[in-house]
């Protein structure tokens, strides 16, 4: 089951526009076209921002979610008869030849059980044009952004809608947080997410175990030294 804020039809509804700007797009948007690709392949792909913002740069693009409920937050939106949308995982995709695949925000890091990471990269790999580009990334550890999990940072109220967040557990490489929010209305929903920190070594070798060469390690732009974002080439 994904999280809540993903699977509940309120709060997915309600996503976009408490995540706010997505600044974190602009980066794999160049990506996309500085490497020439023309179809992209985008894993847990949401509420369709970054697949509809490559759709509308004339991108040839599939979503892949398995949350329905953002998933048909996605399709209702204008210019989604441009995107082939999938409800399910990298694990299951129809056969293709994807120049590109993309794993943005905390998708990478939600993947949580070992196996699953395993066959997540399987899954992208069989998906690419040999040769093909893994974009993604995750947060390094050693920054310890979980040390600002809590109510006092985050608690914000936005379109009659009050949350924040609580740090639940720390079990490195889990951790493990809630979301509460409080609709005007009286109603309460919470969300419960674990992210897995894996370090850079470990990604690293999980890659080349699986086909790819890893090309680069970049910065994310909108958040200097906080997040490594791999670019990896399949090798066969």
């Amino acid at each position: 089951m994904a999280d809540a804020i993903f699977e509940h039809p309120r709060l997915a509804a309600l996503y976009d526009v408490l995540e706010g700007p997505r600044n974190d797009l602009g980066a794999y948007l160049a990506l996309a076209e500085e490497t020439g690709a023309r179809e992209v392949l985008d894993v847990g792909c949401g509420t369709g921002v970054f697949a509809l913002l490559l759709a509308g740069r004339g991108f040839a693009v599939t979503g892949v979610e398995p949350a329905l409920a953002s998933l048909e937050v996605a399709r209702g939106k204008p210019g989604a008869d441009r995107v082939r949308w999938i409800h399910g995982d990298a694990t299951a995709l129809p056969p293709m030849r994807t120049d590109l695949a993309t794993m943005t925000a905390n998708v990478a890091q939600a993947i949580v059980a070992p196996a699953d990471w395993d066959a997540t990269l399987r899954g992208v790999h069989a998906a690419l044009r040999p040769g093909g580009l893994l974009a993604f990334e995750t947060r390094d550890p050693a920054c310890r952004a979980w040390e600002s999990w809590n109510r006092e940072a985050s608690h914000r109220r936005i379109d009659g809608v009050e949350y924040w967040i609580d740090l639940l557990d720390v079990s490195l490489p889990l951790v493990t947080f809630r979301w509460t929010y409080v609709f005007d209305d009286g109603e309460v929903l919470t969300s419960d997410s674990t992210l897995r920190f894996r370090d850079r070594e470990e990604i690293e070798e999980a890659l080349t175990e699986h086909g790819y060469s890893v090309e680069e390690v970049r910065d994310a732009p909108d958040r200097p030294g906080r997040e490594f974002v791999f670019l990896a080439r399949t090798t066969h």
